[in-house]
């Protein structure tokens, strides 16, 4: 997958879930590996990722 199309992605999933964005990336992740699906997998880090990146850097 294009990054163009990783960052839409991204973004459209930050709009609908907020915070909990990053979590639904992680978990379609982790669905798709474990069914075998390493490119699929992939695909939701990077979008896991982009997700985390529009956060910005947790404060403490």
């Amino acid at each position: 997958m294009d990054t163009i199309k990783i960052t839409e992605i991204a973004r459209a999933l930050y709009r609908t879930h907020g915070d909990k964005a990053e979590f639904e990336a992680a978990q379609c992740e982790k669905r798709f590996k474990n069914a075998g699906n390493n490119d699929e997998a992939d695909n939701w880090r990077a979008i896991r990722g982009s997700i985390r990146r529009m956060r910005g850097a947790n404060q403490s």
